[in-house]
């Protein structure tokens, strides 16, 4: 027996002794389905792969590219879920043990809903951002895999909506610009687009591979992987975030600063015709 808000109940009914409920032990991944199809599958399944290896968690031989492609389109399938989706798939140590676990064997859960638009738009929505500075994030691998400890994240989203922010931007603990709360974060100043490298202490982000991929097609443009510092933001023509979910979200005012999105909506335009040509 446990108490759980001023009640006791069954222990058997409550995450007691499920590891990633009680220290953060376990890794995800967050993908988007259009027409039954998993947008850059190879990309997510050995990210994850590769997460799970980073902390020492147990592959099982049924695990591969077809199974995890298999497990959430069967999931779409029973809710009925046609046209875009996004699914997540969590991967936690078995339950037992403290710190230390007493095995490395996983679990897995899959939950996804339905999107309302299928290819990616750019949402021309005003979209200020801001620094986020009360905790800083660390330069390490830890910090480039999808884990379920993602407390900076949680402040900060609490920091944002408290302020009337639409994201913030975080800082690693050499105080230069990472990412921001929901993406990887690029800089267009003149014709180059900058993103910060992921020794910095960024994602590894799937949609940041696709648009580098996409960026370095776009003739004029050149591409590098740099530090940026806060002081640099203020300087840009053009700020965006990636992620899987929104594609690029262009950023419209960084302090007192404000940005268009020229490059912005030409590679979501080559976003979508490369997802339609596959």
């Amino acid at each position: 027996m446990i108490n759980f808000n001023g009640n006791i109940a069954l222990e058997e009914n409550i995450l007691t002794q499920n590891r990633a409920f009680l220290y953060g032990d376990g890794v995800f991944e967050t993908v988007k389905i259009i027409n039954n199809k998993i947008l850059f599958l190879e990309d997510h399944y050995f990210r994850l792969m590769a997460s799970m290896r980073v902390v020492r968690m147990e592959i099982p031989m049924n695990f591969t590219m077809e199974y995890f492609e298999e497990q959430i389109l069967n999931l779409l399938k029973e809710k009925n879920i046609s046209g875009s989706a996004r699914a997540r798939i969590t991967v936690f140590r078995k339950d037992g043990g403290l710190y230390l676990p007493k095995s490395n064997e996983v679990s897995f859960l899959i939950h996804a809903v339905a999107l309302e638009s299928t290819l990616y738009a750019l949402n021309t929505a005003e979209y200020e951002v801001d620094l986020y500075k009360d905790f800083y994030v660390t330069k390490q691998l830890l910090s480039s895999i999808k884990t379920t400890n993602k407390m900076i994240n949680v402040t900060g989203s609490i920091f944002a909506h408290e302020n009337g922010l639409a994201n913030c931007i975080l800082l690693n603990d050499s105080k230069n610009v990472v990412e921001a709360l929901q993406g990887n974060l690029f800089m267009l100043v003149g014709k180059k687009l900058i993103t910060p490298p992921v020794s910095e202490g960024c994602l590894n982000g799937i949609m940041r591979k696709q648009i580098l991929a996409l960026a370095k097609k776009v003739e004029g443009i050149e591409i590098s992987e740099e530090i940026i510092s806060p002081f640099d933001l203020q300087k840009a023509d053009e700020l965006f975030l990636t992620n899987v979910i929104t594609g690029i979200q262009p950023i419209t005012k960084y302090r007192k600063k404000e940005f268009t999105s020229n490059l912005a909506y030409l590679l979501v335009q080559k976003l979508n015709e490369s997802i339609s040509e596959n």
